[in-house]
C-alpha cells in the first residue's frame, strides 16, 4: 500500500492502529473457555467491543468530513449505512428473543417454586412435603419449556408479534406515512419484525457486496475505504454472532465472510467464527433455538428434571426427593445466572440500536443527505 500520509488528517499509521485494535479485541473475545463463549456476559462484552470500534470509526469519519462527499468514498459510506440500517431489524429480533428467554425464566421459576418449596411440620423440623399437585405443575412448566427451547425451523410463527422498537409505542395509524421515509427519522429505521422476516436473509443482505476495496479506491480515499470495509465486516460478524446466540425468527448461520487473512483483524474474527460454528455442531446443541450458553443450561436442566418427575411415584421416596432437590438446585443456579445477565444485555442491545441510529443520521448529514429537522 502506498503511503497514506498526505496531511489530510488520516494516515497509514492510524489505519493500522485501528485494525490492530480490532484484532486484539476479537482475539480477547476468542480467548475464553467454551463454558464462557456465547454466555450472557460474553455477548454483552461482544457488544461493548462493537460499540468501542464504532465510536473510533465515527470519530475518524468526523475528522475527515471533507473526504466523505468525494467519490468513491461517498458511495462506500452510503453502502455502509445501508448495512447498518438492516442491522436494526436484527436488533429488534434479538430483543424479541430476549423476551422469549424471559418467558422461559418464568417457567423455571414455576418449577423451582413447585419442587423446591419447603414446609415446616408440627415438630418444627424442616421436612419436604411434595405432593402430586406440585409435581403436575412442574411437569406442565417443563413441558412448555421443552417446546420453546426446540428450534422449529418449519414454524412460520415469529417469537413475538409486538410492534415496538425498544420502548416506543406505535400510537399512529399512519405509521407508513411519508414521515417515515425521512432518512433520519427514528421510526423509519426499524419498527417491527413481520411474520415473513428472516434473520438468515437479513444477514445475507448485510453482507451483500461486502468486498475488499480495490487498490485505486484505497489510494483515492487515503485509506478510508479500507476503514469502511473493516467496519462493515465487524458489523456483519457481530450481527451474525447475535443471531447465533439468541433465539430469533428463521435463524441461519450460513453467511460467508469474504475476508483475506492478510488483514490484521481477519484471523481473530475468523477464529472466533470457527469456534462458534464448532459449538453449533455439537450434538446436544444442534436442536436448540439459540446457542447462548444459558439456553443450553436451561435445556440440560429441564430435560433432567422432566425425566426425573416423569418417574416419580407417590409417596415419594427420600432418595428420589434428594435427587429432585439436587436437580432443582442446579436449575436455580441457571435461573440466577439468567436473572443477573438478561437485563444488562437487553440494555446493551438497546444502546447498540440507538448508537447505530445516531451514527447513521450523523453520517448522512455529513454526506449532505440528512433529514431536515422538524
Amino acid at each position: 500500500m502506498e503511503s497514506l500520509n498526505n496531511g489530510s488528517g488520516f494516515n497509514e499509521v492510524e489505519l493500522e492502529s485501528f485494525q490492530r485494535q480490532i484484532a486484539d479485541r476479537f482475539q480477547d473475545l476468542g480467548s475464553v473457555s467454551s463454558d464462557e463463549l456465547l454466555s450472557l456476559p460474553w455477548v454483552r462484552k461482544l457488544l461493548d467491543v462493537f460499540l468501542s470500534c464504532e465510536e473510533e470509526f465515527r470519530g475518524i469519519l468526523v475528522n475527515n468530513k471533507g473526504r466523505l462527499m468525494k467519490p468513491p468514498l461517498d458511495r462506500l459510506i452510503a453502502d455502509f449505512y445501508e448495512r447498518s440500517v438492516k442491522s436494526l431489524d436484527v436488533c429488534n429480533a434479538i430483543r424479541d428473543g430476549l423476551d422469549q428467554i424471559k418467558q422461559w425464566q418464568k417457567l423455571m421459576e414455576i418449577v423451582i417454586c413447585a419442587l423446591g418449596h419447603r414446609n415446616v411440620n408440627k415438630n418444627n423440623t424442616n421436612k419436604r412435603i411434595l405432593g402430586e399437585g406440585q409435581v403436575r405443575r412442574a411437569r406442565k412448566a417443563l413441558s412448555e419449556l421443552a417446546v420453546g427451547l426446540v428450534d422449529d425451523k418449519d414454524s412460520s410463527q415469529p417469537l413475538a408479534l409486538r410492534n415496538r422498537s425498544f420502548g416506543r409505542n406505535n400510537n399512529s395509524s399512519n405509521s407508513q406515512s411519508k414521515d417515515q421515509h425521512r432518512l433520519g427519522y427514528f421510526r423509519s429505521l426499524s419498527w417491527n419484525v413481520s411474520r415473513s422476516w428472516s434473520a438468515a436473509k437479513q444477514l445475507q443482505a448485510i453482507g451483500s457486496n461486502l468486498v475488499s476495496p480495490r487498490a485505486n479506491e484505497i489510494t483515492a480515499t487515503n485509506g478510508l475505504a479500507m476503514l469502511v470495509f473493516t467496519m462493515g465486516n465487524v458489523l456483519l460478524f457481530v450481527m451474525w454472532a447475535l443471531v447465533a446466540a439468541i433465539p430469533c425468527q428463521d435463524r441461519g448461520l450460513q453467511v460467508h465472510f469474504y475476508m483475506s487473512r492478510q488483514f490484521p483483524w481477519a484471523a481473530s474474527i475468523l477464529s472466533l467464527h470457527d469456534k462458534i460454528m464448532e459449538e453449533s455442531r455439537k450434538k446436544d446443541r444442534k436442536s436448540t433455538s439459540g446457542f447462548l450458553m444459558e439456553i443450553y443450561q436451561i435445556d440440560k436442566c429441564s430435560r433432567s428434571l422432566s425425566e426425573l418427575t416423569g418417574s416419580v411415584q407417590f409417596p415419594i421416596s427420600e432418595e428420589k426427593e434428594r435427587e429432585l432437590r439436587q436437580r432443582v438446585q442446579e436449575m436455580g443456579q441457571v435461573y440466577e445466572a439468567v436473572t443477573a445477565g438478561l437485563e444488562p444485555l437487553e440494555k446493551k442491545v438497546r444502546e447498540l440500536f440507538h448508537r447505530i441510529v445516531h451514527s447513521r443520521t450523523e453520517g448522512l448529514d455529513c454526506l449532505g443527505r440528512g433529514h431536515n429537522s422538524e
